[in-house]
């Protein structure tokens, strides 16, 4: 495997690693500016304060993306509907964190309805910033075209498929489908599946030979792999197999009609 993009669990420590170094960094700043009405406090006290706050609103809001990017299709509503949704929901238990912690463990003296709101709403405010400053940080997801689209061969439909000399040999090279997870991909397999540090796009130009379509701006699959095609209402979905379903979007229904996939 290519070293310039670990799989798995050395791809995962890099991300947590990373990830914590910008939240350490935003509870610095956080910390000098000294929001809520910290800043009266000794900075070391707030710098503890403000950096552990920032490693449990990471708990909080860190699958907000990841989850409203999985969620859009299958409700139908933009990505960034749904990321305003994750903020709002995970900035209640945070606000309680940010009000409780610092009060700990002595009596809790709860604040009435408007200062709950007006806390609550700082909260949002810092717990959205951040959310947006990860988003931005992670590579844009691009739509493109799946490597075997209907229609002549392409120079990379000739070649070897490449990406599959970046699979495990555990996992084998029988390529079921590729899942978008941030700025990893997930291949699929029959004997389970891997985390692969690139972008979308690069592993479908990496596919030249296996007959496949990107059906969704977040999924590549191969035609062998689908076995049976789930419909509700205007949404579509490619059951495949390890009980694996791809979501299609709007746009590529025609085209995998054209093609004869459904």
């Amino acid at each position: 495997m290519n070293a310039a993009y670990p799989s798995g669990r050395k791809a995962l420590l890099r991300k947590l690693l990373v990830d914590f170094a910008i939240m350490a960094v935003i509870g610095v700043v956080l910390a000098l500016i000294g929001p809520l009405g910290t800043f009266r406090e000794p900075i070391g006290l707030r710098l503890i304060a403000w950096v552990l706050f920032c490693f449990i609103g990471y708990a909080l809001y860190s699958p907000i993306d990841t989850l409203a990017q999985r969620l859009a299709p299958a409700l139908d509503l933009p990505v960034s509907a749904l990321r305003l949704a994750g903020v709002l929901l995970s900035s209640i238990p945070m606000a309680v964190v940010v009000w409780v912690l610092p009060r700990f463990p002595g009596n809790i003296d709860w604040p009435g309805a408007d200062k709950a709101i007006e806390h609550y709403l700082y909260v949002v405010v810092i717990g959205g910033m951040i959310t947006f400053i990860t988003t931005l940080m992670s590579p844009p997801a691009t739509e493109e075209a799946g490597a075997s689209e209907a229609g002549a061969p392409t120079a990379a439909m000739r070649r070897k498929a490449q990406f599959l000399e970046r699979l495990p040999p555990a996992l084998g090279s029988d390529l079921i489908a590729l899942e978008m997870e941030d700025h990893y991909v997930r291949a699929h397999t029959p004997l389970g599946s891997e985390l692969i540090l690139m972008r979308m796009r690069d592993a479908v130009a990496e596919l030249g030979g296996i007959e496949g379509m990107q059906v969704h701006r977040s999924w590549w699959v191969a035609r062998g792999a689908v076995e049976d095609v789930e419909r509700e209402g205007r949404n579509v979905r490619l059951v495949l197999g390890n009980g694996i379903t791809a979501p299609v979007s709007r746009a590529k229904v025609a085209v995998l009609k054209d093609a004869g996939w459904i």
